[in-house]
């Protein structure tokens, strides 16, 4: 199986199937090759259909017209928009989670939708404003619930849900049109 190999001082391994279809595997130091292979042989149907869904995505995207682009201009009223908006939907959530945080920042990012520092800074995109109401709570709460867990661990996902039992639709609807909105960005 063709797999781009990164190791680092991770504890985990980790499979990613980047945009272009092609397989990225992140891997502690100490895991040998043939701990990879296995690993990867373990997962490969899961592998395949990612990469068919991917490569049907892409055909569909070929046949769509092109999006049509962001100017400076609009970015910026996304900007405006999203700090009149965002900091509000952080408080009421961050209420209701029982968490703190420092700084809210708004941001034009090309590939997040949102962040959250060890500090407790959090950072938004402004393109959150093309989306709906709900993602946009998604976000703000997925970011806030970090204050409690700093991973993606199920007991994060749990936190996730006490507030949005739905989340899944969001997530959903970001992993399949989130591309096309930041690609109106990108020029």
């Amino acid at each position: 199986m063709d797999a781009e190999i990164i190791k680092s001082n991770r504890r985990t391994i980790e499979l990613k199937i980047c945009t272009d279809g092609h397989l990225q595997v992140r891997a502690p130091h100490y895991m040998t090759d043939a701990a990879i292979a296995d690993f990867l042989n373990k997962k490969s149907e899961w592998i395949a259909r990612h990469q068919t869904r991917i490569k049907e995505r892409q055909q569909k995207k070929a046949q769509e017209p092109p999006v049509q682009q962001l100017s400076p201009q609009d970015i910026r009223a996304l900007a405006d928009q999203a700090m009149k908006v965002i900091p509000d939907r952080v408080r009421f959530y961050a209420e209701k989670i029982g968490v703190d945080y420092g700084r809210v920042t708004i941001r034009n990012q090309k590939t997040r939708w949102g962040s959250c520092s060890a500090k407790g800074n959090l950072n938004f995109n402004c393109l959150l404003m093309l989306t709906p109401e709900d993602v946009q709570d998604y976000v703000v709460i997925h970011e806030l619930c970090h204050r409690k867990e700093m991973n993606h661990s199920p007991k994060f996902w749990s936190e996730v849900a006490k507030i949005m039992p739905d989340y899944r639709n969001s997530k959903i609807w970001l992993k399949e049109n989130g591309e096309d909105i930041i690609r109106r960005m990108l020029g």
